[in-house]
C-alpha cells in the first residue's frame, strides 16, 4: 500500500494522528529531504527507515519501489511540507502504483494553499490554484491578463527571490486588484500584507525571507453585470427552471456567486 501523507507547513504540531500512526508504522518512508523528515520524526518521537525521494531522482525511485509496493510493503509518501504531489514530488509514483493496482490512500493535512486563503481575507465559493508562477515577465504579462476578469481569487506560490519582481508585475497590470502575500504560515514570525497590488507591491522592494504564498483578489463585478445576471435567472424561473438551479446554472456561465444570486432573486 502507499500512503500519501500531508505534513506541516511550518508548525509541527500540526501533523494529524493519522499521519503519525503511518510514519510509525510503515515500512519505508519516503522523504523528499531526510533532515527535514527526521526533525518532525524526532519531534514526536517515531523511528522510521527512510529514503530520499524528490526531483531529480523521481524517475529512478518509482521503478524501484513499484516492486516492493506490488509485494505488499506498507510505504508512506511524504514532502518537506503539505500534501505530496501539489507542486511537490509524489504524482509519478502515484500514477503508477494506481496502474499496477497498488492500493493508494491519502491521509490529507495542513495546506499552504487553503490556509492563504482564508487568511487573506479573500475567499469566495471558488478559487483557482496557480501552483508557482511563471518566472518569465511575458509569461506572468499574460497571466494577469487571463486574470483580469476572473471574478473568484487565484493562489500561487513563489520564491522570496521573484517576489518583489511578480508583485510589480501585478501592479503594473492590475494595481487595484486586492492581493495578500502570505509569509511563513503557522511558523513563529508569520505575516500576512494584505492591499492592493500596487500598496503590497511596494511593501516588498527587496525579497523577504521565508515561504511565499499569494493570494490575488477577483476581478471587481460591474453593477450592469450583475444586474444581467440576475434578469438572466428570472428568465429561467419564469421558464419553469427552479430558482436554486436557474441561479446556479448563471453563476457558472458567468461567474457570479451562486448564493448572492439566488438571494437577490427572491
Amino acid at each position: 500500500m502507499l500512503a500519501v501523507c500531508a505534513t506541516p507547513i511550518g508548525n509541527l504540531e500540526d501533523v494529524t494522528l493519522r499521519v503519525l500512526r503511518e510514519l510509525a508504522e510503515a515500512d519505508l518512508v519516503l522523504c523528499e529531504d531526510t533532515r527535514r523528515t527526521k526533525v518532525l520524526l524526532k519531534r514526536h518521537g517515531i523511528e522510521a527507515k527512510l529514503l530520499s525521494y524528490h526531483e531529480h531522482n523521481e524517475a529512478e525511485r518509482t521503478a524501484q519501489l513499484l516492486p516492493r509496493l506490488k509485494s505488499g510493503e506498507r510505504i508512506a509518501l511524504t514532502s518537506d511540507a503539505g500534501l505530496p504531489g501539489v507542486s511537490d514530488p509524489g504524482t509519478r509514483l502515484i500514477e503508477a502504483a494506481l496502474e499496477m493496482g497498488v492500493p493508494v490512500t491519502v491521509l490529507p493535512g495542513p495546506s499552504a494553499v487553503e490556509t492563504a486563503l482564508v487568511a487573506s481575507g479573500l475567499v469566495g465559493e471558488r478559487y483557482q490554484f496557480l501552483g508557482y508562477l511563471p518566472r518569465a515577465e511575458a509569461a506572468r504579462v499574460a497571466l494577469w491578463a487571463e486574470l483580469a476578469a476572473w471574478p473568484h481569487s487565484a493562489v500561487a506560490f513563489e520564491s522570496p527571490r521573484r517576489l518583489p519582481a511578480s508583485l510589480r508585475s501585478v501592479a503594473d497590470a492590475l494595481p487595484e486588484r486586492p492581493v495578500a502575500v502570505c509569509r511563513e504560515l503557522t511558523k513563529r514570525f508569520e505575516e500576512v500584507v494584505r492591499g492592493s497590488a500596487l500598496e503590497v507591491a511596494r511593501r516588498f522592494p527587496e525579497p523577504p525571507r521565508g515561504e511565499i504564498t499569494i493570494v490575488v483578489g477577483p476581478a471587481a463585478v460591474k453593477r450592469g453585470a450583475e444586474e444581467d445576471a440576475l434578469a438572466a435567472v428570472a428568465e429561467l424561473v419564469d421558464a419553469g427552471l427552479g430558482r436554486w438551479r436557474a441561479a446556479d446554472l448563471v453563476a457558472r456561465l458567468t461567474g457570479h456567486s451562486r448564493n448572492s444570486l439566488y438571494r437577490a432573486s427572491l
